[in-house]
């Protein structure tokens, strides 16, 4: 009876201890409870809680967690139906509030999120839910951990999995999609044979202008060479008259001799002519070319002379 009564006091004491020394590990909290009754928070670490009128309450994990949203049918604003998960980021900043605020915290903060995705998305077309993601995030994010704060709950990031539209809904877009590409690739190639076009006229353009340009300066080379043929000639006229007027027949011979070879010239030059057979004087011929000499001297005389001569003061 004794070794019996012994035993039960050991059990007793060991029991005590237990209740009485409590080890937090670090990253969580535990809440004290007195009479059932919230106290206290026991911190990572060795604390001393009092068998019977002091008990642990709660123990709740301070680090950041990860909660996968299941998917779920959404409707958006142009009434396509999209499916929708994601996945939730969040702390437990404050152990007595997440403990004694809110029941079952996991489940409240899926129900809140899911809800909100609802409702976001629900505000969006089809086009926008599926390019505005980052958008979509942060009014998430935003809207949750506002509504979370009072439980004492730090929501860190939102993010939106996968959004998946009904498959005829993905082929149409896929259609559609391929139906732009083919129009832009359309005005892009339409743009380009313009733009040839265009250079291409361009082109004929200056090449016209130039070429009329060059026919201008042909023309206007050919007429000044003209011009200064016609003054030569007249000046070789003139002198030929004054020769004569003078009494100088070597110039008369000299123009006759020169008017004879020409027109021998352009005789010889007929593409019509493969032969040419004229009686020809030759006397006549060295007349004209002495006439020519002595007339070439006379001018050079003249010249001469010219400039010997002194200018009148």
């Amino acid at each position: 009876m004794g070794q019996l009564l012994a035993l039960v006091v050991v059990a007793v004491v060991v029991i005590g201890v237990v209740k009485l020394v409590r080890i937090v590990p670090q990253g969580f909290e535990w809440t004290v409870e007195t009479f059932g009754k919230y106290t206290r928070t026991l911190t990572p670490g060795l604390h001393f809680l009092v068998p019977i009128y002091q008990a642990v309450g709660r123990k709740m994990n301070m680090m950041e967690q990860v909660l996968d949203v299941p998917s779920q049918d959404v409707i958006t604003k142009d009434n396509a139906v999209v499916r929708v998960d994601g996945v939730v980021f969040y702390q437990v900043l404050d152990a007595a509030k997440a403990a004694y605020e809110v029941a079952q915290l996991e489940q409240a903060t899926l129900a809140l999120i899911m809800t909100n995705i609802r409702t976001v998305l629900g505000s969006l077309d089809l086009d926008e839910s599926l390019s505005q993601r980052d958008a979509i995030n942060a009014k998430l994010l935003r809207v949750v951990d506002e509504a979370t704060h009072p439980w004492g709950v730090k929501v860190n990031r939102i993010e939106i999995k996968d959004i998946s539209p009904p498959r005829d809904l993905v082929d149409a877009m896929a259609r559609q999609m391929k139906a732009e590409r083919e129009k832009r690739a359309n005005i892009l190639d339409a743009e380009g044979f313009r733009q040839a076009a265009i250079l291409k006229a361009e082109g004929e353009k200056q090449s016209v202008i130039l070429a009329a340009e060059g026919e201008k300066e042909a023309a206007f080379r050919a007429a000044e060479a003209r011009e200064r043929s016609a003054e030569a000639e007249a000046k070789a006229t003139t002198m030929v008259s004054e020769s004569i007027a003078n009494g100088n027949v070597n110039a008369l011979n000299y123009f006759v001799a020169n008017n004879y070879v020409e027109a021998l010239k352009a005789m010889a030059a007929s593409p019509n002519q493969k032969m040419l057979l004229l009686p020809i004087e030759a006397t006549g011929v060295i007349g004209a070319l002495a006439g020519i000499g002595e007339l070439a001297k006379e001018s050079l005389g003249q010249q001469q002379a010219a400039i010997k001569m002194p200018s009148p003061r």
